[in-house]
């Protein structure tokens, strides 16, 4: 049965996995006799580079670039694991202040909320179902993404609300064939309005309708063939730019990039060792931009991959990487007579979880991405940003660890906007 359960839904992974690893010790208590768990993370840093502000960008009087601070981040977590169904919440509160206060920040202080939910339910053998909800009101980019893919790299000031939900039915139609229809919804709402604001740029509503037919070809191994229907609706109505064309002048608002996909792909999903598994999709994406005078529509590569090694008692590494088309924070320049729609976008990821001594635990993760922009003034323009970060945890008891950790972020942009962050950190988690 719980085969059933485990097997709703793909699993995606990224900057996410590390927090549900880090996660897994706290889903019944620290104990792991009650259902709740209740925490709380003190934590003093240093960020050299606070508001991600472009290298030799002109600061007014006053502003700086880097702060120390600290943070206070209380937790609460649910889960109730019955023999068919389950049920998991969690909500994380953090408040970061800022000796310094950051660029575009009316405060000293940043606040983030964060709740997930999932249900999932396996009426028999043969039929389950998973519905899970994401929800995040923050300022970091890792934070606001739904996925694997950055649209946008700096910090954001403000209540800036990203969520994410999604609901699958998995059905095992013979002993060889099953089939799993899903769908998802992603909405994001930026704080800050305004013609040419990330609003503009970003405020949307995704929706994603998939079907994928599944074929059992052996106990360690599936084949996969499926179809997933994609739209982007931008929801901002701002003036993010103009058509230059003729002696014309045509405004151009956010829902210009209004785009409908259809992808086609096939893959696998396949058990090597009961510790290693992997899965990959791969195929094509047809993307139409309806609203866009030019009629652009186009056909791109469309791949997904993610493998999962647990090398020892817990430790564990995993990794993955895909290339699709994503939404963009470069849309417009007035010397251009079109608009930047989207970016081809490749993306690599890693981490390694590691038990190195009997309370001492370490954290490694990684990811590279590359952005390139199609049309408008950014037109065959990249951006790569390298994402590395590092951790230590000493457990000192089953109620309370302390951490330090540092990460790492860089961006190499064709379009004048690369910057350096480093990041330092030391606290102290207490659970119960």
């Amino acid at each position: 049965m719980k085969r059933i359960v485990a097997s709703v839904g793909l699993v995606a992974l990224g900057a996410s996995c590390i927090q549900s690893a880090s996660a897994q010790g706290f889903l019944k208590g620290p104990d792991g006799s009650k259902p709740w768990s209740v925490s709380a993370t003190l934590r003093g840093f240093y960020d050299d580079n606070v508001s991600s502000i472009p290298d030799d960008f002109p600061l007014a009087p006053g502003e700086e670039e880097d702060s120390f601070g600290f943070e206070i981040s209380p937790a609460a977590r649910f889960v109730w694991d019955m023999q068919q169904t389950m049920i998991s919440l969690d909500y994380k509160y953090s408040y970061k202040y800022f000796d310094n206060r950051p660029v575009y920040n009316d405060d000293h202080n940043d606040q983030s909320h964060t709740f997930n939910a999932i249900l999932s339910h396996a009426f028999n053998e043969r039929y389950a179902i998973r519905a899970s909800d994401s929800f995040v009101l923050g300022q970091e980019p890792d934070l606001l993404r739904a996925g694997d893919t950055f649209a946008t790299f700096q910090r954001i000031s403000g209540d800036n609300i990203r969520n994410y939900g999604q609901i699958a039915f998995d059905a095992d139609l013979t002993r060889l064939f099953a089939a799993e229809v899903g769908y998802a919804n992603v909405y994001y709402n930026y704080d800050d309005d305004g013609p040419g604001s990330r609003s503009a740029y970003l405020d949307r509503l995704e929706h994603s309708v998939r079907l994928d037919g599944k074929w059992k070809v052996s106990p360690t191994t599936t084949g996969i063939l499926g179809y997933t229907y994609n739209q982007v609706d931008y929801t901002a109505d701002e003036l993010i730019g103009y058509g230059l064309g003729g002696v014309d002048v045509t405004p151009y608002y956010s829902d210009v990039r209004n785009s409908r996909s259809h992808y086609f792909y096939a893959g696998v999903d396949h058990a090597f060792t009961p510790d290693l598994s992997g899965s990959l999709r791969a195929g094509g994406r047809y993307i139409d931009f309806y609203n866009d005078p030019s009629g652009e529509s186009t056909v791109s590569p469309y791949v997904r991959g993610s493998l999962r090694y647990f090398y020892a008692p817990e430790s564990f590494v995993e990794g993955g990487l895909g290339y699709d088309r994503t939404p963009t924070d470069v849309a417009f320049n007035p010397t251009a007579a079109d608009l930047t729609l989207d970016a081809d976008t490749f993306t690599i990821f890693g981490t390694v979880s590691h038990k190195i001594a009997t309370k001492l635990y370490g954290s490694l993760t990684a990811q590279f991405q590359n952005t390139a922009f199609n049309g408008g003034y950014a037109d065959g323009e990249t951006e790569q940003i390298y994402l590395v970060g590092v951790q230590l945890e000493y457990r000192i008891n089953q109620y309370l660890a302390s951490h330090v950790g540092y990460n790492f972020d860089k961006l190499e942009s064709d379009l004048g906007r690369s910057f350096d962050r480093n990041r330092v950190y030391v606290g102290v988690t207490a659970s119960y």
